[in-house]
Formats: structure tokens, sequence, C-alpha cells
């Protein structure tokens, strides 16, 4: 009954049941409006019940990463907050840090709709968005004036994406453009270059191909932001270990395993789109528990080929603590959500923190940092 009384709910069963893109935007715009309303009675008011309602803490669960300390391991995943519009409340959903984005160097309206799809039978989400936002020079801006208004209390990273309207071979110009319009306003930067919805990005998960984005992009920052690459599951070990080389040659902070999946197998929800297609023929990338399995498998690859010396931010099919746990002990140090967050709503993130607190206890474990990679919690 708490749940059904708590004002944000409703935006929450609408993207269960209604238009899931036109659900997400009015929660973006919910949130947004609350955190520009802060210093008012009612925007106080607004925030202390999210706080109180999703907000967990203990000095247990927090991580420190890059000279950065992280209340507490989970995150808000890339594609969820792709302009930054809500910055500056995440904080008070009950999230460790928040990934913003994917935003890219040039402003553009994405894919055709629909283009977003919910799959309740298989706990999942289809996402052909093509990193619709308006631009890397527009996000600087929002954020400028988010920070303006309340100084960041989490981890704030960017994910940075191709232009459409980029030549490949001009890739690494587009993603320092980019950097530069964004250093000032985040805390970390992540390369996406897996993602399936732009034309030909997953090509430049090529070493060949990613090499000159990375030495741009590393030249650029002089090592004083972490720069993390987000990488696709459907990734074979050889390309994963070629990336993982780049990761060291050019000093990355870390990697985020991993983003969607391009495969169909094994789904079980029929969904037409507009023109009566079915949701088998429709481009695009799955999140979700499809791709929890492999995503895991992923980290605890990445893990074991780097010794644990590679920084992992987990992400892919977090529903629960169990799951959770799984990629911690897999080799993760931080972890992201955006599908579960979806569906189990935003009391997800309290209930995950508690249940990572009590396997510790169970466990014999005094700090999270302990269970990473399973050193000692097997």
């Amino acid at each position: 009954m708490l749940k059904l009384a708590h004002p944000l709910y409703p935006l929450f069963l609408g993207a269960a049941k209604g238009n899931p893109e036109g659900a997400h935007q009015q929660l973006l715009k919910t949130l947004s409006w609350i955190d520009r309303s802060r210093h008012s009675s009612w925007g106080r008011w607004m925030l202390s019940q999210c706080e109180q309602a999703f907000c967990f803490s203990d000095p247990r669960l927090s991580q420190t990463l890059w000279g950065m300390t992280f209340a507490n391991p989970i995150g808000l995943a890339a594609g969820c907050d792709k302009e930054g519009t809500a910055a500056g409340i995440w904080n008070s959903m009950g999230f460790g840090s928040a990934e913003l984005g994917a935003v890219t160097l040039h402003a553009q309206p994405g894919n055709d709709r629909p283009r977003l799809f919910r799959l309740p039978l298989d706990m999942a989400v289809l996402n052909r968005m093509g990193a619709n936002n308006q631009g890397a020079a527009a996000m600087a801006m929002t954020l400028q004036q988010t920070w303006l208004r309340q100084p960041r209390s989490i981890p704030i990273g960017i994910n940075l994406c191709k232009s459409k309207i980029t030549p490949l071979h001009l890739s690494a110009e587009d993603y320092l453009g980019s950097f530069r319009h964004l250093r000032n306003w985040a805390d970390y930067f992540v390369v996406n270059v897996s993602s399936p919805n732009t034309p030909g990005l997953r090509s430049l998960q090529d070493g060949e191909q990613l090499e000159p984005i990375l030495a741009a992009l590393t030249a650029e920052n002089q090592g004083m932001q972490p720069i993390l690459i987000k990488i696709s599951p459907d990734l074979d070990w050889d390309a994963i270990a070629t990336i993982l080389d780049l990761a060291t040659t050019y000093n990355l902070a870390g990697i985020i395993a991993t983003n969607t999946t391009t495969r169909r197998d094994g789904l079980k929800t029929e969904i037409l789109n507009a023109t009566g297609k079915n949701i088998d023929d429709e481009a695009g990338g799955i999140s979700g528990a499809p791709v929890r399995q492999r995503s895991t498998e992923v980290i605890r690859f990445i893990w074991q080929k780097t010794q644990g010396q590679l920084p992992i931010i987990g992400v892919g099919g977090i529903f629960t603590p169990d799951d959770a746990w799984e990629k911690i002990t897999a080799g993760a140090s931080l972890l992201q959500i955006y599908t579960g967050w979806v569906y189990e709503g935003p009391w997800m993130v309290r209930s995950i923190l508690e249940g990572l607190l009590a396997k510790l206890d169970e466990r014999g474990l005094y700090h999270l940092s302990e269970a990473v990679g399973g050193l000692r919690s097997r």
C-alpha cells in the first residue's frame, strides 16, 4: 500500500501499461520539474518523499574508484536520461551514480517511431531509439544550469556516441568534439562503440578503428578524468581481449559490460509494430533479463583476463539482489540498472542494496569490495 500511495507510482504504472516512450518522457519531465522546484516548499516535500522511500545508506556498500566515492554500487545506466534533464535528482532516487546520454556531437532525431517496445513475458525491452538527443552543446548548457542550482552529490558519467551523420573515418573527431563540450560537467566519460542502433557503430569495436578514438580522447584528457569503454555482449572472446589490450595501452579507467544484444533466441513475447511486422524482425537491441547471463559471463572473462586490475561496471538484466550479487562476485565493482528499474519501480534500488547487505552478513564479509570477483565469497 505504501507503494500505491507514493506520488510517483502512477508514472511507473503508466510506463508499464501505456506507450513506453511517452510514459518515459513524462517521467523525466516530472523528475526534472521536481528538481527545478527543489527550493520551494512543494519541491522540498517531494524530494523528502523520494529520499525516504528510495534511498538506503550503509558505509559497507560504498565503493571508491578513480578518486571518487560511490555511496552505493547501484548506478543509473545510460539510455534513461539522454539529455541530462533529470541529472540533479538521481541521488534522491537512491542511485549511487548516474550515467547520462548517449549524447552525440550533432543533434539528431533518432529512428522513426515506434522505437521502444516492452517484452513483458521476457522481462525485457527492445530499443531502437537511435541515440535521439539535442547534441553535446545543448547537454552542456543543461548540466551547467543544473549544477548551478544544486552541485552534484553523486558521480555523474556521460556516455559519448558517434553522430549518425559523421562518417566512420571521422569518428575520432566526433567523439572528441562531444568531450570538449562536456568535460567540465561530469566526473567520468564512456566511449560507446557498442550500440546496435547507430549504423556501423559496432564496427568501431574493431581494434584498428577503435584505437584512433581512444588516442584522440586520452591525448585531450591528459589523465584528468576517468575514461571507460562500453562493449557489446555479442563480441567473441578474442575481440574482447583486443579491447582489453587497448584499454591497457591507453590507460582506460575501466570497462562497462555490457550494452544491449541483437540476439533474439528464446524470446517469448510476440509484439507487432505499427506495420504489422513481428518483433523478431524489428531492428534494435534487447535489454533486461535475456542479456543477464551473457553480461555476467563477459564480466567474469574481463576480471580473469585482467586479474582484477581493470575496474568493471556490470550492467544487464539486474532485477534482484541475487542478480546484483552474481555480477559483483563475477568481478563488477559497480553496477548499473535501467530495464529492471522500469519494470520493478524506483523501490528496486533500495531493495537491492538491502539485499546486498544481507548477503555480506550471510557470508561473514564486512565490506562489499571483499566480494568483488568472488575472492572471499565462494
